[in-house]
């Protein structure tokens, strides 16, 4: 080191030769202490990716064997979900430039949305002689009266001259010995709070209530045709005046088998059904709204021609008189008739021509007459006018695994572009502009034809771009939301169903489940409470009086 007892003037031309050979010195003892902590450095990231490696391979051989249980023990299988959400849509919903933190809105007083039912008056004590009163001083309190009532109704009987006997009605609502207000409070519990028909046993026996669960279970499943034909009509009346609509499914268990729940809805209303398999037909099946027409003319025609099915067979289709068909099994007679089961051909020709019988028969109906059909993209969702979720699409491109620095750069460069983009969209629909459609075509095809050098990335892309109408459809109809993020908030509550009560076993149970579960979720999306639409539909008595929700929905719609 340089001597410290010298300053820099004292130095000779000799000891600044000196000093500057000792920098030099150990500038390049520390180059190479850098070189070497850099080769440590690198060896280390390699043991991670290494070890990372290893983690997903143990991981995977983890899935696979519990997926194997799973099979064996005839359960459903595990959904495949990324580890946590890319964040595409929180992070392009936040205002360019802002600086902290939105405040959110103030929620208001809560004592403007209660409904004073009773108002007491309180004495002071202990009031001074000479003291002066000056009013009152309110205090809000929110309370629930919960009591078991038995209450004997003495019915009046009496015998006509003739002989007929006559005896007093007994009041609307009571079904087996219990009344509409116990019924209610079984549905909300159930269906809204997710209790299970053990615990609301127990529930109502600690109350004093003498009640199975054979009862509990039939007040879930029977007497409720007039909710079921509601919940059909509100899927009438919002297919037919929804301009868009959002669809999802996931998987179901039903009388033991695997099934699946599809749902439809938009910002209005939510409708769910549940059937063996998740097909196109079935799909096409359920938007028929209860009805099961096949039908045979222009619109099925150019449906089989669009799925390839050979000329020879349209033409006998085409050319027989009978070409209207009110349920599945005269349908499937037809076909054996013509010998269409016989062919072993592909596409197979029942499967096409039931699915162009079943399209021809919704658009006949007014179905989806201007009304874009928003998906993730599965199969059984593509119809006539599709959208595809922006939200799934980037997905595609998250759960890819880069193997390398390179890969790893290359997605990242994607996804942020992606990101820009999917932001601009969103400023698009806030003020469409027909020359910045055409723009933002330009630069889609930009980002998914780039040829970033990561095989499997580059494949994803190309799958993507291959989808470049359904993705830029909000382009040319900007009321439509871009992502299925209202379908999944949807169904997550067949899921949670699922996940506490398991499946149903009889058809009645079913279609119960499916209806209370979307007149809940319409309810809520009406802004009407679930607790009071079941206490007027079950004639709770001095219940208010709710209207009916087709017609809501109707309404909502303009």
């Amino acid at each position: 080191m340089a001597p410290s007892t010298e300053s820099n003037d004292d130095f000779s031309l000799a000891g600044l030769r000196s000093v500057v050979a000792t920098l030099l010195g150990q500038v390049e003892r520390l180059q190479t202490e850098v070189g070497s902590q850099a080769k440590v450095i690198e060896e280390q990231s390699r043991t991670l990716e290494d070890l990372k490696l290893a983690v997903t391979v143990r991981d995977a051989k983890i899935a696979e064997q519990a997926d194997e249980i799973a099979r064996l023990k005839g359960l459903p299988p595990r959904p495949k979900f990324p580890g946590k959400p890319s964040g595409m849509e929180t992070s392009t919903s936040k205002p360019l430039g802002g600086k902290g933190k939105r405040r959110k809105p103030g929620r208001g007083s809560k004592r403007d949305k209660l409904t004073v039912t009773a108002e007491v008056k309180l004495k002071a004590l202990g009031v001074p002689a000479g003291s002066r009163f000056r009013g009152y001083e309110d205090v809000t309190v929110q309370d629930l009266h919960i009591e078991a009532a038995v209450t004997r109704y003495r019915r009046e009987r009496w015998e006509t001259p003739d002989g007929k006997r006559i005896v007093a009605d007994i009041p609307a609502g009571v079904m087996g010995g219990f009344g509409p207000q116990l019924r209610q409070f079984i549905a909300a519990a159930h269906y809204q709070g997710q209790v299970t028909s053990e615990r609301l046993v127990s529930l109502l026996n600690g109350m004093g209530l003498d009640i199975s669960k054979r009862q509990v279970v039939r007040f879930l499943s029977e007497g409720l045709e007039d909710l079921i034909t509601e919940d059909q009509d509100v899927l009438k009346a919002g297919l037919e005046t929804a301009s868009w609509i959002s669809v999802d499914d996931t998987g179901a268990r039903h009388n033991r088998q695997d099934a699946y729940t599809t749902q439809f809805g938009d910002g209005r209303f939510t409708v769910f059904r549940t059937g063996p398999t998740k097909s196109r037909r079935r799909f096409l099946y359920d938007l028929q709204c209860g009805r099961q027409d096949y039908v045979i003319n222009e619109v099925a025609q150019a449906h089989m021609q669009r799925l390839n099915l050979p000329e020879p067979l349209i033409a006998k289709l085409w050319s027989h008189p009978d070409k209207r068909f009110s349920s599945e099994a005269s349908f499937t007679a037809h076909l054996k008739s013509l010998g269409f089961d016989a062919l072993k051909i592909t596409p197979d020709p029942t499967k096409v021509a039931t699915e162009a019988a079943l399209w021809a028969a919704v658009k006949e109906q007014g179905r989806l007459d201007g009304t874009v059909v928003i998906s993730d993209g599965a199969g059984q969702f593509r119809v006539e006018d599709q959208a595809l979720c922006w939200v799934h699409a980037e997905r595609l491109i998250y759960k890819l695994q880069p193997e390398n620095a390179a890969h790893r750069k290359a997605v990242e460069l994607i996804r942020t572009l992606i990101w820009w983009f999917y932001r601009d969209l969103k400023a698009y629909k806030l003020c469409p502009d027909t020359k910045r459609a055409r723009m933002m075509r330009v630069r889609f095809d930009r980002i998914f034809t780039k040829k970033t050098g990561y095989i499997l990335l580059d494949q994803q892309l190309r799958r993507l771009h291959r989808r470049k109408e359904n993705l830029l459809r909000v382009l040319d109809r900007p009321d439509i939301p871009l992502h299925t993020n209202g379908s999944e908030n949807d169904i997550r509550s067949i899921v949670t169903k699922r996940k506490i009560s398991g499946g149903t076993m009889s058809d009645a149970g079913k279609a119960a489940r499916d209806a209370m579960l979307g007149l809940m979720k319409t309810c809520a999306k009406l802004k009407i409470s679930f607790y009071r639409f079941l206490g007027d539909r079950f004639t709770v008595q001095d219940a208010p009086y709710v209207q009916k929700l087709p017609t809501l929905v109707r309404l909502a719609a303009t």
